[in-house]
């Protein structure tokens, strides 16, 4: 599995830990969010990776929702349980609950489908910031606390019309920003596509904390951030 890199297994429970957390980030999703960084003491295993694991395990539906109920840290051994018909949650030994999940229609177990919606997936995830979160935040006049950035992944779904999927590409549709004072609410909403053919739709929705108004010199230094941030990591 293409996952194997990204957790390991000690028995009935699943581990990740924040070395292999923040390699999947920055390696499937291209995603450089400081709160992936390993040594962040802020860190949390990617919603996209738990979103991965559940996929290459329980498999793939036409409909799948995604609820990120709570913020995953390191070295927490995990189990994916069936909480109801259709439902399934992904806990710790306690019963805290990281990600909820329904499902609905037909389910496909082919790995190399599996691998091609979720690669697809990420890689538009990975592009939220600052491909599109940035102008939904100057359309709006308000930014993010650029010194302690934080953007929440809250939620996601999607519908296929069909699972014979080969290369799946996702595209941004519309996107949307829903200001409540300093807590903002984006939903993203996208098409899956295989080829010039739309087979889905879905949506996602993040949560962006500690709002202010939007200064362009600011906000355009955090973009510098974040590309130095990749380019770092990419020349090793």
């Amino acid at each position: 599995m293409f996952l194997d890199p990204y957790f390991r297994r000690d028995g009935a429970d699943i581990w990740i830990s924040a070395e292999q957390g923040s390699r999947f980030a920055k390696r499937v999703a291209g995603d450089f969010n400081p709160i992936h960084d390993a040594a962040s003491k802020r860190f949390c295993v990617p919603g996209d990776l738990l979103f991965a694991l559940v996929l290459s395990t329980q498999g793939l539906s036409q409909r799948m929702a995604f609820g990120f109920p709570g913020m995953l840290g390191s070295e927490i051994p995990l189990r994916i349980a069936e909480t109801g018909a259709g439902r399934l949650a992904v806990q710790d030994a306690k019963g805290k609950t990281y990600l909820e999940v329904s499902r609905e229609g037909e389910t496909s177990r082919d790995p190399a489908v599996i691998e091609a919606l979720v690669r697809g997936y990420v890689r538009f995830s990975g592009r939220n910031f600052p491909h599109i979160l940035v102008p939904l935040m100057r359309e709006h006049g308000v930014m993010i606390n650029t010194q302690r950035p934080l953007i929440v992944y809250e939620s996601m779904s999607f519908e296929l019309q069909r699972l014979d999927l080969e290369a799946p590409a996702l595209e941004l549709v519309d996107s949307r920003l829903e200001v409540r004072g300093k807590r903002g609410e984006a939903r993203l909403y996208f098409a899956l596509k295989q080829g010039r053919e739309t087979i889905g739709s879905g949506f996602k929705k993040l949560v962006l904390s500690g709002l202010r108004e939007f200064q362009e010199e600011q906000i355009q230094a955090l973009v510098d951030r974040y590309a130095g941030w990749k380019a770092a990591y990419e020349a090793g």
